[in-house]
């Protein structure tokens, strides 16, 4: 009898960074990754969200999956077990995105999506002639996903876990990390395998990990009215396309979802079609967001900063914006060029890569590279004004008095969020 340990990564800059935020939801990576182990395994996880990792245990396998601001404690992992004669293997977004800078702290690396390749590994495993790399380029057909094995979540998020539809992104913004990695390969599940998932969650409300669960309306909303009978809640990613299509959200209401995470990234044209994401228009915004709260959905808005566009007043003038239409929550980033993307490329030929320190690539604490209209200071001292604002008590009332939909639920949260923000970071 085997043992491997699947760790899912996370290095104390990101708890610190985390922390702020009253719901963080456990990645399904490893979940759904143990159930492509054989039965003769047995499989532990440990989340460091919320667990330790005991080194003074023994195992036969180590796994880990990890972004880029992890790496650096993903590689601290690694080096330990591999000092103690313990074969790791590492996978997931930045071994794919830059393979040559995990490759010296693994015995395998995994490049591009595991369903084929690591079954591959264990096979070579068992007879002691692991490649260094498995990699596969090829577009893996979700029929083949196994199902998760729920008893891998443990974080208490106010979840019963988490799960995915739909992989990767049509699109390919320019910053965007999704349409490296999966190539804009977008697939979908088999809608039984999916309706298989969400039913036996014992719990109310589950999340789609998707990247954008309506990158195909129609297949989305067949999934919703499968859905439906099991009256759950749900919540996920979408484009502002979800926002344009009746059906679509009424569909989704119908099978629970109460709330959408929706890219705006930018409320300027003009950063919007410099980044390659010119399907997003400004102009639609205002109408978009009132036909999601018409159908009893709530708006959190992905917005980020640091555009080549951007000037300073682009803080007060995205704030105002939020408040007017009454966006229940949102998540500020800090434009982040993730390796080997079009952003990275670009930025680095232009000489305005500022450091290759791959924990500050966090999105929230650091800014990387030098902004075209603002000092790095004025982006990171911009993005913590908004933060702060959003959340102060005056701006949660007008906010969520502009639009009350799902107030009894919404009103709570952000008020936790401006007592959350003001315990971590003094706002």
């Amino acid at each position: 009898m085997r043992t491997v340990l699947l760790i899912t990564v996370s290095g104390e800059n990101m708890k610190r960074i985390r922390k702020a935020r009253y719901i963080r939801f456990q990645q399904c990576t490893m979940p759904y990754l143990a159930g492509l182990f054989p039965k003769n395994w047995i499989v532990r996880h440990i989340d460091e969200e919320t667990e330790d990792v005991d080194f003074t245990k023994h195992y036969d396998l180590v796994g880990l999956t990890f972004h880029t601001p992890c790496a650096v404690r993903a590689y601290e992992i690694a080096d330990i077990f591999r000092k103690k004669g313990i074969c790791v293997i590492m996978g997931g977004p930045h071994v794919t995105l830059a393979p040559e800078d995990a490759f010296r702290h693994a015995d395998s690396i995994f490049i591009g999506e595991s369903e084929r390749t690591l079954p591959l590994f264990l096979a070579d495993f068992e007879k002691g002639t692991c490649q260094k790399r498995y990699t596969d380029t090829e577009t893996v057909d979700l029929k083949d996903a196994p199902l998760l094995l729920k008893e891998h979540f443990h974080r208490k998020d106010h979840t019963a876990g988490s799960m995915f539809a739909t992989r990767g992104c049509p699109h390919a913004c320019e910053f965007c990390a999704i349409a490296c990695m999966y190539q804009k390969k977008f697939r979908t599940r088999p809608i039984e395998q999916v309706v298989r998932d969400f039913s036996t969650f014992k719990g109310k409300v589950v999340v789609f990990w998707d990247d954008n669960i309506s990158a195909d309306l129609e297949y989305a909303k067949k999934l919703f009215r499968a859905l439906t009978p099991y009256k759950k809640w749900w919540t996920s990613q979408a484009s502002i396309q979800a926002g344009e299509d009746d059906e679509f959200l009424s569909l989704a209401y119908k099978s629970g979802c109460r709330h959408l995470f929706i890219g705006f990234e930018s409320i300027a044209q003009l950063s919007l079609d410099q980044s390659n994401k010119s399907f997003n228009k400004v102009e639609k915004y205002r109408e978009i967001i009132r036909r999601i709260h018409s159908h009893g959905i709530s708006v959190q808005a992905g917005v980020v900063f640091g555009f080549d566009s951007d000037c300073p007043d682009i803080f007060d003038k995205t704030l105002s914006f939020l408040i007017e239409n009454g966006i229940q929550q949102a998540t500020f980033n800090i434009l982040t060029p993730y390796p080997n993307t079009p952003l990275y490329n670009r930025l680095k030929a232009e000489g305005r890569i500022l450091t290759e320190d791959f924990a500050k690539y966090n999105s929230r604490a650091d800014v990387v590279f030098q902004p075209k209209h603002m000092s790095p200071d004025e982006l990171l001292n911009g993005f913590q004004y908004v933060n702060k604002s959003f959340y102060q008590i005056g701006n949660i009332f007008k906010r969520l008095n502009n639009s009350r939909v799902n107030l009894y639920w919404t009103l709570p949260l952000n008020l936790i969020y401006h007592y959350q923000f003001h315990r971590f970071h003094g706002f």
